[in-house]
């Protein structure tokens, strides 16, 4: 039962390649599913300008979201390809996790790679660090006060975080029969599937592939996701 959960991520599509899936699984069953992205993918799309880029990918954003039932998207603002793990993204990201209040938290792999061979991206590896610290500090009265004085956020715990992508991930999550609602959220991203190209990640339906991967896990799935697990 993952409760309220928020979701945080860096870009437009990091969601859609890694977790709609469950997304689309928890709204069905009746789960407030929140949406924070830290940029809003402006540097995207080689040939597109960033002006033009980040309010098109902010759109493609919100109709993936609302294909797996998520109405509630918000962008934080910082700089696409360029944000800085710190304590200005900390404070925000527990400012988003006192606004919401979720029992899960979802992240992206912080982690240098995603496995041998696959280097991780510089912002995904700043985002899930500084989310991670934020959790906690959303906890403490004590960490950003500021919050609670200027803003009314009062300190909430978070019950877990579910990182998705993980070269170290525990656990598998069936989400057999949802891949379809998953790869439809995915086509949303129109313009950055094009800016692709020939590139593998073009095309929506190759995440069906990491699903399979994943099912090997757990017996019994044919769909699956893979998460790094932690209970607070």
């Amino acid at each position: 039962d993952p409760g309220r959960v928020l979701c945080i991520v860096a870009h437009p599509d990091d969601l859609e390649y890694g977790v709609a899936a469950a997304v689309a699984k928890w709204t069905s069953a009746g789960h407030e599913v929140v949406y924070v992205l830290a940029t809003s993918g402006e540097a995207g799309i080689d040939g597109i300008a960033p002006a033009e880029c980040g309010p098109l990918r902010e759109a493609e954003e919100r109709a993936g979201a609302l294909v797996v039932g998520v109405t509630q998207v918000e962008f934080l603002g910082y700089p696409d390809g360029v944000v800085e793990y710190g304590v200005p993204l900390r404070r925000d990201l527990a400012a988003a996790i006192r606004t919401h209040r979720p029992d899960t938290v979802v992240l992206g792999n912080h982690h240098t790679t995603f496995g041998p061979g696959m280097l991780n991206q510089a912002d995904h590896r700043s985002v899930g660090q500084a989310a991670l610290e934020a959790i906690a500090d959303a906890g403490n009265r004590w960490i950003f006060p500021e919050l609670i004085s200027e803003r009314g956020l009062e300190p909430h715990k978070a019950k877990r975080v579910l990182i998705f992508a993980s070269p170290l991930s525990t656990h598998a999550m069936d989400v057999t029969g949802w891949m379809d609602l998953a790869v439809a959220s995915l086509r949303e991203h129109r313009a950055y599937n094009e800016g692709l190209g020939d590139h593998m990640m073009s095309d929506p339906e190759m995440i069906r592939m990491f699903a399979e991967m994943a099912a090997l896990r757990l017996e019994g799935s044919r769909e699956a996701l893979a998460f790094e697990v932690y209970e607070f």
